[in-house]
């Protein structure tokens, strides 16, 4: 058995700075660490109990690119938030027949991003009877 002690999503953006301004100052995520000097430095950021690392370069994009999922207090003022960081916003928030609030962006490189809002009536928070 592999006893995982930590683990992150690799990016390796086309442009590592303009990848970097989007976590980093539009999406607002702290940084963890970062390694290495110049332009394609390694940053890791916090993503809850995960972490996401954004280091070197990429002349393609990954095929599937990836995805992410990251849930939030309140997407509605994730979206008022983003959009005054000029963030486009692909999807606004939608409560989906599954029970989440989910509202969807791109990162530069064009790496989907859902936010989730889990409501407080939703079984992945409550469950009656336990």
């Amino acid at each position: 058995m592999v006893h995982v002690l930590s683990s992150r999503t690799l990016l390796r953006p086309a442009d590592p700075e303009r990848s970097r301004a989007f976590y980093g100052e539009q999406l607002g995520l702290a940084v963890y660490r970062e390694f290495g000097t110049g332009p394609e430095r390694g940053t890791v950021y916090f993503l809850g109990g995960g972490f996401l690392e954004v280091s070197g370069r990429s002349d393609t994009p990954p095929s599937p690119p990836p995805r992410l999922w990251l849930q939030v207090a309140d997407v509605s003022a994730a979206h008022d938030e983003l959009l005054a960081k000029g963030v486009e916003i692909v999807r606004p928030p939608v409560k989906e027949p599954w029970g989440l609030v989910e509202m969807w962006i791109a990162d530069p490189d064009g790496t989907e991003i859902v936010l989730v809002e889990v409501p407080a009536e939703h079984p992945l928070r409550y469950r009656p009877g336990i």
